[in-house]
């Protein structure tokens, strides 16, 4: 059986996926093309490392698929000397994307596994400007902490401002809201103290963060 050729998967992923789904920034391309996306994926879907799909992590996560992906690194437009914030660590590939594009990525994990694996493929990267934090974000992110991107890479049924608070003036998050099959994809911009931009994107579909709020149901 003949060997994968990455490079050139890497390749149609970026022209026959990525690009063509509006993502023209040029240092999220060069980070796309650059990163070896196979070497977060899981053994077994490891063939599928460029395909347009979501590829299961356990547990009912999934790695976002690549367009996704370059759609959350365009509209975050993180500057060299940002701090983020990520929710999901999942299988590292989008945390060490973000640390390519900024200064420092702390990313929550709630599946200690996960977040092993992560770290692990992380230092063999030499992806070393992170730290991963093994807990539920949606309730342990320290109020007063403040960055200036945060990307929750799980959707959230309900939107409330669970994370607006975190951001800093100026900052940006990358939010996907809604239930199956049509979600929401937001970027919410932190205008002042007490004041936010929220921007729709595109619809999608993912899954849900583990705890996240449900919507009320109305009982007769």
């Amino acid at each position: 059986m003949k060997p994968m050729d990455f490079e050139q998967a890497r390749y149609n992923m970026i022209e026959q996926q990525v690009r063509p789904w509006d993502v023209l920034d040029q240092r999220v391309l060069d980070v796309m093309t650059t990163l070896p996306r196979e070497a977060y994926v899981p053994q077994k879907y490891r063939s599928l490392a460029f395909a347009d799909i979501s590829i299961p992590l356990g547990h009912d996560q999934v790695m976002m698929a690549p367009k996704l992906e370059g759609r959350l690194l365009q509209t975050l437009a993180i500057k060299p000397d940002d701090t983020v914030l990520e929710i999901g660590t999942g299988s590292g590939y989008l945390t060490a994307c973000l640390a390519t594009l900024g200064q420092h990525v702390t990313s929550w994990e709630i599946f200690p596994e996960l977040s092993e694996a992560a770290q692990a493929t992380l230092a063999e990267q030499d992806v070393r400007n992170v730290t991963l934090e093994v807990g539920d974000a949606t309730r342990e992110v320290a109020d007063e902490a403040r960055y200036d991107v945060i990307a929750v890479t799980g959707s959230v049924p309900v939107l409330q401002q669970q994370f607006h608070h975190n951001l800093k003036p100026g900052g940006r998050l990358f939010v996907i809201t809604g239930k199956p099959p049509i979600m929401e994809a937001l970027l919410i911009t932190r205008l002042d103290a007490d004041n936010w931009a929220q921007e729709s994107l595109f619809e999608t579909s993912l899954p849900p963060l583990v705890n996240a709020t449900e919507p009320q149901r109305f009982a007769l």
